[in-house]
């Protein structure tokens, strides 16, 4: 239902980050790289949004959810959904980015050496 809002709240979390670090603090490889966290979270968010667009459980006028017209009981399960899928997914996002971020430095290092 809105498990799509967690990975969106991510990717602007990312983006408030990578705007708010001073320079120097960009040095750190992590720090970055911010912006593709941002773009695997948002592109995530995004096609999930479309994909429950699709399926009827978003609409495009307010309240938005439609779980919210529904009533409690699907807004508890709307919740519960948030916490426990969009938490995985948003939590599986960052440790795929965290690989990356340690795969492109040790091949970055391999090729100095290598040099």
């Amino acid at each position: 239902m809105a498990c799509f809002t967690v990975p969106l709240a991510g990717a602007a979390a990312a983006a408030a980050a990578k705007g708010l670090l001073p320079e120097g603090a960009k040095r750190n490889p992590f720090a970055a790289r911010l912006d593709r966290l941002f773009a695997m979270s948002f592109g995530g968010a995004f096609l999930l949004a479309v994909e429950h667009l699709y399926h009827g459980e978003i609409s495009l006028a307010p309240p938005f959810l439609t779980a919210v017209e529904e009533g409690p009981e699907a807004v508890s399960g709307m919740l519960h959904e948030m916490a426990t899928r969009g938490t995985a997914m948003a939590v599986l996002v960052a440790v795929a980015w965290a690989a990356s971020v340690v795969a492109e430095l040790a091949l970055g290092k391999k090729r100095l050496c290598a040099s």
